[in-house]
């Protein structure tokens, strides 16, 4: 018995170990498979806008962060990476249709900077209430004023009608200026700015500068857009915009070619 059960007994070990190779070589493609999907895009260091650049001249501890540059980068869907934004780009891109895919997030953190210093002069717990008729009006999530808050001037509604990630049952508890509401977090506001353009530029097919844009400072003819003009002197060189050769400087005085050079893929 002894001597014909072992054979047995191999055969049904080998049987089994058939079985179950070619599983576990699948389950080891999936997985390699779905760490490929989305993998980090490659991000680039972007020049300073000039209100970064007069703040670093002053040696504000309030100025912008690189690594936010980072988060708007990765941040970027591949909609606002195509030829579906529209034309008006190239008032400050006249080649972003032309660009890599690289070169256009590095735009777009750029934008976003220079967006954030005409709303918040780059400072991210910005925390306004403003007086117009057309602002002062109730926050459905807060059922207090209206508040425009952080980096981009957003609001706790923005979070229901974009998707943004702010918690006011979080941040009711803290100070208005407490970095530690998930609205002030940077990373968050400008996540959810970049909901809010791609929303506006994809979804509703408006043009970037438009008269309904959710930011005064993109509505062209007002004051707030000819402060966020001015931020816009320095995109990165793959742009093509034409400038004088004092606005293509970084704090150091390093031409924005250098700034704007690869860097290793974030974290």
């Amino acid at each position: 018995m002894r001597g014909t059960a072992q054979p047995t007994i191999c055969l049904f070990i080998l049987s089994v170990a058939v079985l179950i190779s070619p599983l576990a070589c699948k389950r080891g493609h999936g997985q390699v498979a779905a760490a490929s999907v989305n993998p980090t895009p490659e991000t680039k260091l972007v020049a300073p806008t000039p209100i970064a650049v007069k703040k670093a001249e002053l040696g504000s501890d309030n100025n912008w962060n690189p690594q936010w540059d980072q988060a708007v980068e990765t941040a970027i869907p591949p909609e606002m990476l195509s030829t579906q934004v529209p034309r008006d780009v190239r008032r400050f891109c006249p080649r972003f249709y032309q660009m890599g895919e690289t070169d256009k997030r590095a735009f777009w953190a750029y934008f976003f900077q220079a967006l954030a210093g005409a709303e918040a002069g780059l400072n991210p717990r910005s925390n306004v209430r403003h007086t117009e008729p057309e602002t002062a009006v109730v926050d459905d999530v807060t059922h207090q004023m209206v508040h425009s808050e952080g980096l981009l001037q957003l609001t706790y509604e923005d979070h229901q009608r974009y998707g943004c990630d702010f918690n006011w049952e979080a941040d009711r508890h803290l100070l208005p200026h407490d970095p530690r509401r998930t609205i002030l977090n940077p990373e968050n506001n400008l996540k959810c700015g970049i909901n809010i353009l791609s929303n506006q530029i994809i979804n509703q097919h408006k043009l970037i500068f438009s008269h309904t844009s959710y930011w005064s400072t993109l509505q062209p003819g007002t004051v707030g857009f000819r402060v966020f003009v001015k931020q816009m002197t320095n995109p990165p060189v793959p742009c093509g915009l034409r400038q004088p050769a004092a606005a293509h400087r970084s704090p150091g005085g390093k031409p924005a070619e250098i700034a704007s050079s690869p860097v290793t893929q974030p974290k």
